[in-house]
């Protein structure tokens, strides 16, 4: 079994301390970057490519 690749969200910024790191494929993993020891999230990849246009599409003080 091959280990994931991890990359910083494009949502997390340097300003704050929700950062996460996610990892595509057939699935979409995501994890918090500070603590990746704790495990992740799994989400089939049709379900977060939704996931990312409604908040995409979501006015930006909506989403937060």
């Amino acid at each position: 079994m091959t280990m994931p690749e991890f990359h910083k969200s494009s949502y997390s910024h340097a300003k704050t301390e929700n950062c996460v790191e996610v990892a595509e494929g057939q699935r979409t993993l995501v994890r918090d970057s500070r603590n990746p020891h704790l495990g992740h999230l799994t989400f089939p990849a049709g379900e977060w490519a939704a996931f990312l246009r409604d908040l995409k599409g979501s006015d930006s003080e909506t989403a937060r």
